[in-house]
C-alpha cells in the first residue's frame, strides 16, 4: 500500500479529482437557485409567499421586487449550473442572499444572544453557507468542466 500517497490525499486532497467536486457543487447549487427561482416565477402560491416576505420585510416595491429576485435566482442559477458566465451570476446570487440575512434573517434571530451565540446562530443560516460557496466560486472559477473554461480557452487562440 502507497502510505506516502494516501497521507498525502488525507492532508491536500486530489488534483484529479478536485473538477469533478467543483462540476458536482456547482451543478448542485445551480439547480437548486434556479428550480428555487422558477418556483417563485411560476408558482402562483410561491410567488405570493414570495411577496408577503419582502412586503413584511419593508422591501421597497415589494410586487416588483418579487419578479426580480426571483428572476436572479431562476436566471443566475442556470448560469451557474452550465458554468457560463458563472462569476457574475454567482456575484449577483450572493448579493441577492446578502440582502436576504439583512432584511429577514437577522431581524428574525433570537434577542439577547451571546456574541458566540450570535456568530453561532448567524452561521447556521443557509443563506450564509450560500455566499460562501459562491465566494469560492467566484475565486476559485467554474472548473473546467464548464462552459466559461471553454470559453476561455477559445479566447486565447
Amino acid at each position: 500500500m502507497d502510505w506516502k500517497g494516501l497521507a498525502q490525499f488525507a492532508l491536500l486532497g486530489s488534483r484529479d479529482s478536485e473538477q469533478y467536486a467543483i462540476l458536482l457543487v456547482r451543478v448542485s447549487i445551480g439547480l437548486f437557485f434556479a428550480i428555487s427561482g422558477a418556483r417563485k416565477l411560476f408558482v402562483a402560491g410561491s410567488r405570493q409567499t414570495m411577496y408577503e416576505t419582502l412586503a413584511w420585510a419593508k422591501v421597497p416595491f415589494p410586487n416588483v421586487m418579487t419578479y426580480f429576485v426571483s428572476s436572479v435566482e431562476f436566471v443566475g442559477g442556470c448560469l451557474v449550473a452550465t458554468g457560463l458566465l458563472s462569476s457574475p451570476a454567482s456575484l449577483a446570487l450572493s448579493v441577492d442572499m446578502a440582502v436576504a440575512i439583512l432584511t429577514t434573517k437577522l431581524s428574525a434571530m433570537p434577542k439577547g444572544l451571546s456574541p458566540l451565540e450570535w456568530v453561532d446562530n448567524l452561521l447556521y443560516l443557509p443563506e450564509v453557507l450560500y455566499v460562501l460557496i459562491f465566494l469560492w466560486m467566484i475565486c476559485s472559477g467554474p472548473g473546467k468542466l464548464s462552459v466559461d473554461y471553454w470559453l476561455a480557452g477559445r479566447l486565447q487562440m
